[in-house]
């Protein structure tokens, strides 16, 4: 890992790729404990959780159904404030147990706005399984119930999340240079 330059932007290595696969490892082997028995369904929220929830489900040794929707909050390298739907959700969600998987939590902006759509379809269960955190970023009351890294209050992106919509495609996460 070396200092990339994204558009406008350095970043420096972060989180080495074997760090992150174990980490998504280790939730998975908590969902299937916590889930035997179950079918739940991941709603993916796109487009910075494709990586995680993909390599997540290859961890997956329960029976579970996977949906994606498309939220957006961010442009460049901060929130605009406003959250966008751009793909909905169409599968009912009463009696079902959910989880929602998401790439990164700080502000708690996004799936503030978005988990009273979920709690009105009345599922069994709702929980929240991120990839990072950022807990001083975190200004809105979301409850992560799985969280695999935490971070600090620092611009990160490869491994899904993105620059201006560059970089998901790397395989580490790098955080930006001061």
């Amino acid at each position: 890992m070396s200092v990339i330059t994204v558009l406008d932007k350095q970043f420096v290595p972060f989180i080495p790729e074997a760090t992150i696969l174990n980490k998504v490892k280790e939730l998975g082997v908590k969902l299937n404990e916590d889930y035997a028995g179950k079918t739940p369904l991941f709603i993916v929220i796109l487009n910075g959780s494709f990586m995680f929830a993909s390599d997540l489900f290859k961890e997956l040794t329960i029976e579970a159904e996977i949906c994606f929707i498309k939220l957006a909050s961010y442009k460049g390298t901060q929130s605009t404030g406003h959250v966008i739907t751009a793909i909905g959700l169409d599968t009912d969600l009463n009696g079902r147990h959910v989880v929602i998987l998401e790439d990164i939590i700080d502000t708690g902006k996004t799936l503030n706005a978005f988990l009273p759509q979920l709690i009105n379809q009345q599922p069994a269960s709702l929980k929240i399984a991120v990839l990072l955190h950022k807990p001083d970023a975190q200004k809105y009351p979301v409850h992560i119930d799985y969280c695999c890294i935490t971070i600090p209050n620092k611009f990160v992106l490869g491994y899904g999340l993105d620059y201006d919509g560059l970089a998901r495609n790397i395989r580490e996460i790098y955080q930006l240079s001061e």
